[in-house]
């Protein structure tokens, strides 16, 4: 996010803010620019409030760049890090995590290397029960599924992993307030939301989910 999101954020809200840094869509490939780009960031969220950071960063041959990494976690201490579900695109995911653990960061969000949690379930669990004896010297690493989690499947997805934590969206679409509609036009690619739709986080799917998780956890 830009610095002024974060800063209205860290104003509205009382819960930790953790601040993805991604300077673009697509791979976990940096150039050298844009791992300029990563760094200023990282130093921005800190510098506007952020308390902690996300990011994640591959080799060409799907492993963790460990180089990479070990630059970026020395730009966001002392805050904590998680490294983000770049960890799904990786050659061997239980490799990957035990990398990641040996490194220092604290929390990784993955799908179970699936197209959602649900369908990575037994993969998430395999992974949170191999973070056990590490994390207890290593880190407090703790794993949080994300991918298509809803209110509908996220009883199954806790119990079946056994997670602590998780990660989802919970956002609907709400309809633009705009009267006047060009049809003719979009602003975005093909693939892009409508102009005249908005996603927003939904308030009532986000209790419901805390609810269940309450019961379960």
């Amino acid at each position: 996010p830009p610095p002024g999101l974060l800063q209205v954020v860290k104003q509205c809200v009382r819960v930790p803010v953790f601040v993805m840094i991604r300077p673009r869509g697509g791979d976990f490939l940096y150039s050298d620019r844009e791992v300029e780009v990563m760094k200023a960031d990282i130093r921005l969220a800190k510098l506007h409030g952020a308390d902690g950071l996300v990011f994640g960063a591959l080799t060409e041959d799907g492993r963790i760049d460990t180089e990479l990494c070990t630059a970026l976690l020395a730009v966001c201490r002392p805050l904590p890090v998680t490294f983000h579900r770049a960890f799904d695109m990786v050659h061997d995911p239980l490799v990957a995590l035990e990398t990641l653990i040996s490194l220092g960061f604290e929390r990784v969000l993955t799908s179970g290397c699936d197209s959602s949690a649900l369908e990575g379930l037994s993969l998430i669990k395999r992974l949170t029960e191999q973070t056990v004896p590490s994390a207890l010297c290593v880190t407090s690493g703790s794993f949080s599924p994300g991918g298509g989690i809803t209110e509908r499947n996220l009883q199954r997805i806790l119990e079946g992993s056994t997670a602590s934590e998780f990660h989802c969206s919970a956002r609907s679409v709400r309809d633009s307030g705009m009267k006047f509609r060009n049809p003719n036009v979009a602003m975005g690619a093909s693939f892009s939301a409508p102009e005249y739709s908005i996603k927003v986080a939904d308030v009532a799917k986000v209790r419901t989910l805390n609810a269940i998780a309450k019961n379960i956890l």
